[in-house]
């Protein structure tokens, strides 16, 4: 397999790194000291810088103003952003623009995608259903008006939605009577919508957000075939990119912490036990970095294979949940107090490692569901 990146990848992992050069991982307050959000909205100065630089449109064909780029790109971009733990919805707000450009229709495509590109329109997805762990479009019903075949009407909770209180508009996954998936594009202000604040792990403003009977136009709808499956894959490949940046942050904090901590005279870094458990960490991040090479460019290049690209996607989640976890715990460990201390950054990371391992399922579910393509594609 062929790692090598092109150079408009790597251009963006440059311009992505001139971008957050800037950024201070501990700009906000620490969660842990912190009763509620650490901020009432995400970093819009970098947002704006983010839309100059031109990598909110990575993924945008270059008729919406975009660079016509692939998944691939996208998390070359998320894994230098989870480095710094920039706070914008940069993956929840490409993935779904471009599933507007795949998948809406003409009416819609004609001026969101350009205007998310430009970091004019902030989009947001509810992917997380009532807890977390059941599949987000049965948590919302969806039904075309009985009346009026133009507006369809929607009916229940989506829970733990990122960015939902900033966002302008929310792609909410639903099922209808024929237990198909449909996705709504719902304004955050709307009749029949509530939203009530949760607060994450990592100390970010989340949404409860309760449906009843709203009624969305059906040009706001994405009823095409396959739309949820495609965007549920490219926000679980976005969240591995995410962990993968983090993870690779804290090991190369750790590395500077042992090299320069003493015991006895000699840097702990020199110490067979912190040697063995730092290279073990770093087989994890080669595992999750190879994991997520081949679940992005099988969404990218839509090749077959022996499971479908769903199951390429589990298996990266399922390093990148297991992995991530082991980083910062290992890290934690190696620091010793000194990870536990809310002057330094160390403790932020791990809360974004907590909330990225369970985002969008644990790794036992998505064991579960490469368990269930396993059964009904057998390999041999």
């Amino acid at each position: 397999m062929d790692f090598t990146f092109t150079e408009e990848q790597q251009a963006a992992v440059e311009a992505a790194k001139a971008v957050f050069a800037a950024v201070a991982p501990d700009g906000v307050p620490s969660p842990a000291l912190t009763a509620g959000a650490v901020a009432e909205d995400f970093d819009r100065a970098l947002w704006a810088r983010l839309a100059a630089a031109d990598l909110l449109s990575l993924l945008l064909d270059t008729e919406y103003g975009g660079a016509g780029l692939d998944a691939v790109a996208l998390c070359l971009v998320l894994r230098e952003s989870a480095k710094v733990l920039a706070r914008v919805p940069l993956l929840e707000n490409t993935a779904a623009a471009v599933a507007v450009q795949r998948y809406g229709g003409a009416e819609l495509r004609a001026d969101l995608p350009a205007r998310a590109g430009r970091g004019e329109l902030v989009l947001t997805v509810a992917a997380n259903g009532r807890t977390g762990h059941d599949p987000a479009e049965l948590a919302v019903t969806a039904r075309q008006d009985g009346q009026d075949s133009d507006v369809w009407v929607l009916d229940g909770v989506q829970t733990a939605v990122p960015w939902a209180h900033n966002a302008d508009l929310i792609v909410v996954p639903a099922h209808t009577d024929a237990g198909r998936a449909v996705l709504a594009l719902v304004p955050r202000v709307h009749a029949g919508v509530v939203l009530a604040e949760q607060i994450s792990t990592t100390g970010e403003r989340l949404g409860e957000m309760r449906l009843d009977s709203a009624r969305i136009a059906a040009r706001d709808v994405l009823d095409a075939e396959g739309a949820w499956e495609w965007l549920r894959e490219l926000l679980a490949t976005g969240t591995c990119a995410l962990a993968l940046g983090l993870g690779e942050g804290v090991l190369g904090m750790t590395s500077a912490y042992t090299s320069k901590r003493e015991q006895f005279g000699f840097p702990v870094a020199t110490f067979q036990a912190v040697a063995v458990q730092a290279a073990d960490r770093y087989i994890d991040l080669r595992a999750m970095e190879a994991t997520l090479w081949q679940a992005a460019w099988r969404i990218s290049a839509g090749t077959g294979g022996a499971l479908p690209a769903s199951g390429d996607v589990a298996v990266a989640k399922i390093w990148a949940s297991e992995g991530v976890r082991r980083v910062v715990q290992t890290a934690q460990h190696l620091h010793g107090g000194f990870g536990a201390d809310t002057d330094y950054p160390l403790h932020r990371y791990h809360a974004w490692a907590k909330q990225l391992e369970l985002s969008l399922g644990p790794a036992a579910a998505h064991e579960e569901a490469l368990g269930d393509l396993l059964a009904a594609h057998p390999l041999g």
